[in-house]
């Protein structure tokens, strides 16, 4: 039995923890995409706003004695146009009509697609309403109908684009409002609503901290959208000729392209950068908003090798699993690097049950998914090894792990009734998953899951094939789950909770049919468990840990007995028995607990 040092680890990560605390703005500002395109942005609407400034010239100003001068040309320097108006002085306005574009249309379309898909997402009995009011916006064809209602906007380009922000507006809802389901049915929503938090300040605080990502990036290509249309009505001639636009710049230097090609150049290629540089912001941005995503550090797969053979010894038993030295991090909104499992090492031998016992949150699924591979996108492996078998799965490719599931190692999942699909049969996914791990004919898989159904005691494995997860109890899904898990007959399965939330005799059922199986099959087992009464009917070995630490490990019997680390003490203190009863007087009847008379 080992007690380990709380201290013994420290967070690796792959930034210094300067560069990791730093802010939003200082991860946007060292972002090179972010600087080079939003300097350009700048740049852009500066020149703009000081075109009046800059330019010699009113931009509707015509001189006939400089039509079609060439860039160069004396008060002219990007030339003049056919009409001897100045380039550069209606470049510089047609940038200011641009960005007054994207800001109205990109608004309209924020507020009333944010809104409404908020409303819409949140309240199920308003959805049908939106969901229809915004499909039918849908249907309306954008340009067209612009065109149409230029006698109401009377050609002013900001009306226009009003519209058209109510037009682009579906896009952000569908956004929204998927989003918008998905955290309505999160635990943490719930316990804001029991706790009388409005539902103003639940979508204030709550869901639009998780939308805002996404509408990032789309708010950047409504902005493009916006300022492509407008430029492309005025291409067409929709809209006031006396308003400075790139598309008016763009279809008079396409008409006289034969006699000055320069006229054509200078507008699209403002436009086409302005566009460009729009989008790569926002995905800049998006990026910044989300946090950093830090590297994992390379791990050297010949020093773990070493440590391996050094700690085990050439006439060690072979272990089915061995862990050494795991880190797995996950990155803050601020981009600070959290590691969530700091350091654990353990092995895993054929015929063994081991425990890994700790409070919520202390590690034990995320190392669990670690070993399974199938930790989040976002996770980060800081180092350490997994060996499955004898496979480094850290760092393998997703077709060795393909081959190590189902047919070296198996999962059983805590809460067995949410990892059934309820749009199909147990049977149709008991199947499925056979003939993935076996490449047996359909009808042997479906033998072998009626096999297998009654092998893990479920009295009428017939039914149980033919029916849907919501016509079984909680207690024959996982018996289900796990009968899918044998499926294959694994060397390891990794149980995650299986008895949680089950009746105290439907626990010694399920408990018992893994002790069986073991027995069977001779797999070795990881528990994941806080509940030490699972562990002293089960394991034979015990890894305790606390904040993403292994703190103590050792057999059962001497955990139980003598143990080391006085958190497995606390663990172990806080188990009620017989023999633990309530010292402090009860309550009087008519009393409140401060003694005073109701």
């Amino acid at each position: 039995m080992t007690a380990i040092p709380s201290d013994s680890t420290s967070v690796v990560p792959s930034e210094t923890d300067a560069e990791t605390r730093k802010g939003a703005i200082a991860r946007l500002v060292r972002d090179p995409q972010a600087v080079i395109t939003g300097s350009i942005l700048i740049l852009m609407i500066i020149a703009g706003l000081l075109a009046n400034v800059i330019a010699q010239h009113d931009p509707n100003e015509a001189n006939l004695y400089v039509v079609n001068a060439p860039p160069g040309t004396e008060g002219y320097p990007l030339g003049a146009d056919q009409a001897g108006r100045d380039i550069l002085a209606r470049l510089l306005h047609s940038i200011n009509t641009a960005v007054v574009s994207a800001l109205i249309g990109a608004s309209v379309a924020l507020v009333i697609g944010t809104a409404f898909g908020l409303v819409g997402g949140y309240f199920a009995r308003l959805r049908s309403m939106t969901e229809w009011t915004f499909t039918l916006i849908m249907t309306f064809p954008g340009i067209l109908l612009l065109i149409l209602l230029m006698p109401l906007t009377g050609g002013d380009y900001r009306a226009t684009m009003l519209i058209f922000g109510v037009l682009l507006s579906p896009g952000i809802y569908r956004i929204v409002r998927n989003m918008t389901v998905g955290v309505s049915r999160e635990l943490y929503v719930d316990a804001a609503k029991v706790s009388g938090v409005t539902s103003s300040r639940i979508l204030r605080r709550h869901v639009l901290s998780v939308v805002r990502g996404p509408i990032v990036i789309a708010t950047a290509f409504l902005c493009g959208t916006a300022i492509s249309t407008q430029a492309g009505l005025a291409f067409l001639g929709v809209g006031s000729l006396s308003i400075p636009s790139f598309g008016a710049m763009i279809s008079e230097g396409f008409r006289n392209i034969g006699l000055a090609p320069t006229q054509y150049l200078w507008p699209a290629l403002t436009l086409g950068v302005m566009n460009a540089c729009i989008v790569l912001f926002g995905n800049a941005l998006r990026d910044t908003l989300q946090g950093a995503q830090p590297k994992p550090q390379k791990i050297s797969v010949a020093h773990l090798a070493e440590g391996f053979e050094a700690e085990s010894g050439p006439n060690a038993a072979p272990a089915l699993l061995s862990i050494r030295d795991l880190g797995i991090a996950y990155p803050s909104p601020s981009g600070e690097l959290n590691e969530v499992v700091r350091g654990v090492s353990l092995d895993l031998k054929p015929g063994e049950t081991v425990g890994l016992v700790g409070e919520s949150g202390s590690g034990k699924t995320q190392t669990a998914f670690g070993v399974l591979g199938v930790l989040p996108n976002e996770a980060i492996v800081t180092r350490g090894s997994v060996r499955v078998d004898g496979t480094e799965i850290l760092g393998a490719p997703e077709s060795t792990l393909r081959k190590l599931r189902g047919d070296v190692i198996a999962y059983v999942p805590q809460e067995p009734m949410s990892n059934l699909d309820p749009v199909y049969t147990v049977g149709s996914q008991l199947v499925e998953g056979i003939r993935v791990a076996t490449g047996v004919s359909k009808r042997e898989a479906k033998v072998r899951a009626l096999e297998l159904l009654e092998r893990v005691g479920i009295p009428d494995p017939q039914r149980t094939f033919k029916s849907y997860p919501h016509e079984i109890s909680g207690g024959m899904a996982q018996r289900v789950l796990i009968a899918g898990a044998v499926a294959t007959e694994p060397k390891i399965l990794i149980a995650d909770e299986p008895t949680t939330a089950l009746d105290v005799t439907v626990q010694a059922d399920i408990l018992d049919l893994l002790r069986d199986l073991q027995q069977e099959m001779g797999m070795g087992i990881i528990l994941v468990t806080h509940n030490f009464g699972v562990v002293a009917d089960i394991c034979s070995r015990i890894c305790v840990m606390k904040e993403g630490e292994v703190v103590e490990s050792g057999e059962a019997v001497d955990v139980f007995a003598d143990p080391q680390h006085e958190y497995t003490s606390m663990l172990l203190n806080a188990i009620l028995d017989e023999d633990t009863v309530r010292t402090d007087p009860p309550v009087a009847v008519g009393q409140t607990s401060g003694g005073a008379s109701r």
